[in-house]
């Protein structure tokens, strides 16, 4: 029994390597199969929360280390199905990032994908998707616009957290 507890933790400690070791060496931060959004310090969160290619880097970085797809670079030669995954993984991780960050800033209550280790929320992403799009973050009460938010549909009240991005990027760079 103990070798098996003992392969278990060597395979774990394996993928920790292959899925976090291009963060450790970006971010000089200690990351491993537990670290959840919430764990992620503000620095780190903030670059995460960004659009663009070099935040687009760094979760092709994690994503491809846990599906053991190789490097970020080299995405571009994954085929179709696997660039695919990659993408809906980053767009859902990025997601998970940016509610944190709004979380942060008191703008939006607790949400989904909050529960979930960074490792979980891309093995599992299968099953996790759909109950975190129908759980979508609620915005706080104490928000000026939470009475224009109440009155929306569901699908509407998504869209308007998605839209406070770039505000609560610059207030969230405003903490740092």
């Amino acid at each position: 029994m103990t070798k098996i507890v003992d392969l278990q933790t060597y395979r774990l400690k394996l993928l920790e390597q292959r899925a976090f070791g291009p963060w450790r060496k970006r971010f000089a931060e200690s990351f491993d199969a537990k670290t959840r959004v919430a764990d992620l310090s503000d620095q780190t969160l903030y670059f995460l929360a960004q659009p663009g290619e070099s935040s687009s880097i760094a979760y092709y970085e994690v994503i491809m280390g846990i599906l053991n797809l190789g490097s970020a670079a080299k995405f571009h030669y994954l085929v179709s199905a696997d660039q695919m995954l990659v993408v809906d993984l980053h767009l859902f991780l990025s997601d998970q990032v940016r509610f944190e960050m709004m979380r942060r800033l008191g703008w939006i209550e607790e949400f989904d994908g909050l529960k979930y280790s960074i490792l979980e929320l891309i093995q599992k992403f299968d099953k996790l998707k759909e109950p975190c799009r129908l759980n979508p973050p609620v915005l706080s009460t104490c928000r000026p616009q939470f009475a224009d938010y109440s009155q929306l549909t569901f699908r509407d009240k998504e869209v308007f957290i998605r839209r406070m991005l770039n505000e609560a990027l610059d207030a969230f760079k405003k903490r740092l």
